[in-house]
């Protein structure tokens, strides 16, 4: 007489090693098909995993429907040592471009450069050598161009867990930035 199967089940230490050993960012229906559950175990071992890593130097990081592991934020300094690196430096085009990105993304190059008003080509291409942002798609407008979005790094190297963490843009500040850019998109392509 054989046993019936046990119901599969993800630990959270199951889904801290997967994460562990992956070598990119998983959906979340990717970890519930590996460990043959359903996606709301997922989301809740999720959650649990989280909890337990709040208070170690790992970090959970979510974007979408993807998750990975990160090193906590504040082991950024002993690590840089560790690496012989000084950290990010970006000039501020470069963090101008990268918060049109966060903010808007997915967002096309000619929309970054409508907002910021001066070509932004070097940016975006050096913003994605350091893989802060990635190509995203492509729009459906005229002559398909690609979208950008932040990356994991992104979120990592700026101690976010999830994009939701961004802080919030001034009321204010986003009225007169909503103006401009109707005001840009209504004028003739020659002005």
């Amino acid at each position: 007489m054989t046993l019936p199967a046990e119901p599969p089940e993800l630990t959270t230490a199951q889904l801290e090693a997967l994460l562990f050993v992956a070598e990119r960012p998983l959906a979340r229906r990717e970890i519930a098909a590996l460990a043959g559950v359903d996606t709301a175990t997922v989301d809740a071992r999720l959650g649990d995993l989280e909890v337990e890593l709040a208070s170690r130097g790992i970090r959970l990081l979510s974007s979408g429907d993807r998750v990975a592991l990160a090193t906590a934020p504040e082991a950024g300094a002993v690590l840089a040592r560790y690496v012989g690196t000084e950290g990010l430096k970006l000039t501020q085009a470069a963090l101008e471009t990268l918060a049109i990105v966060a903010y808007r993304q997915p967002v096309t190059r000619s929309v970054i450069e409508r907002i910021r008003g001066v070509d932004s080509d070097y940016v975006v291409r050096s913003l994605l050598h350091r893989r802060l942002i990635t190509e995203q798609g492509r729009s459906e407008a005229p002559g398909r161009p690609i979208l950008y979005g932040t990356s994991f790094e992104f979120l990592e190297r700026f101690g976010l867990t999830s994009l939701e963490d961004l802080p919030e843009v001034d009321a204010e500040i986003a009225a007169r930035l909503a103006e401009s850019e109707e005001a840009a998109a209504a004028a003739p392509p020659d002005a």
